[in-house]
């Protein structure tokens, strides 16, 4: 394993898409040299590459094998795919999954953890890496330091998190992030049935994002639900008679928001 803090050896990518990307751009600022991409596309892989000045190849066994670090940023499904036919001679290897065990790597490498940034990442959205969580989970007490002085050199928010944990952080991470996103889609449906803009409601997402980022979200909560009106949930459930997917979501997302609140107040 290389001691070098700058991986002069370079570092690998493997994947292209919104998480590698971020990640390789972030990496490249701060001064660290991305020796390859690789990508199942080379379409992906070559238009990445041009944005971090490196080469890039479609094709695993044309994987440099001395570099110093190669993280792996691709959908969960294909880390096992990977972790078997990949090669490398002394350098570390990490992935950036939530919900994949570290033990991933277990009898294959001798060098290995995690490097999880806790964000959703879209490749048309600039994000400022320096307040990203990192989550870092090593095989040896070396490693983790290693790659904590790594995760310091990008973000000031850097943590150690094993693999249960970080399961769990990305299972309340889908909650917040993705089904809340769900939400405002469906609403977006909503307007759009009726010839409403959207634009009308993002002060409200604002204003509802930073509340919950200032207070507890469960003191925060509002609405027709938490309150038990249920003059307001009929009259809902009656506009959505004819969509029943929303229906049983409003029902069902009610329901737990009346129960929560109870809850609480016991």
């Amino acid at each position: 394993m290389s001691f070098n803090e700058n991986f002069e050896n370079g570092i690998v990518i493997l994947g292209a898409g919104n998480v590698a990307t971020h990640l390789s751009i972030a990496l490249t600022n701060a001064g660290f040299k991305i020796k390859c991409i690789y990508s199942k596309t080379i379409t992906a892989a070559k238009t990445l590459a041009l944005q971090v000045d490196s080469h890039y190849t479609n094709e695993i066994t044309q994987i440099p094998v001395e570099a110093d670090l190669y993280i792996i940023a691709v959908k969960d499904e294909i880390i096992n795919e990977i972790v078997k036919n990949i090669q490398l001679k002394y350098g570390i290897i990490v992935h950036t999954a939530g919900s994949i065990p570290m033990d991933v790597f277990k009898g294959q490498f001798e060098n290995y953890g995690v490097f999880y940034p806790l964000q959703t990442f879209s490749k048309s959205r600039n994000i400022d890496y320096s307040n990203i969580p990192i989550c870092i989970e090593s095989n040896t007490q070396i490693l983790e330091e290693k790659l904590v002085k790594l995760a310091k050199r990008l973000s000031r928010s850097v943590h150690i998190v094993d693999s249960e944990k970080r399961k769990i952080l990305h299972l309340a991470a889908v909650f917040a992030c993705n089904f809340s996103n769900h939400m405002f889609s469906i609403a977006t449906e909503i307007m759009n049935q009726s010839g409403i803009p959207f634009d009308l409601l993002k002060p409200l997402i604002a204003e509802t994002a930073q509340k919950a980022i200032d207070t507890d979200p469960e003191k925060a909560q509002t609405g027709p639900a938490v309150r038990n009106d249920q003059n307001v949930i009929q009259n809902h459930l009656e506009m959505l008679k004819d969509n029943v997917e929303f229906e049983k979501i409003y029902r069902f997302v009610s329901e737990s928001i009346y129960k929560m609140n109870q809850k609480k107040n016991k």
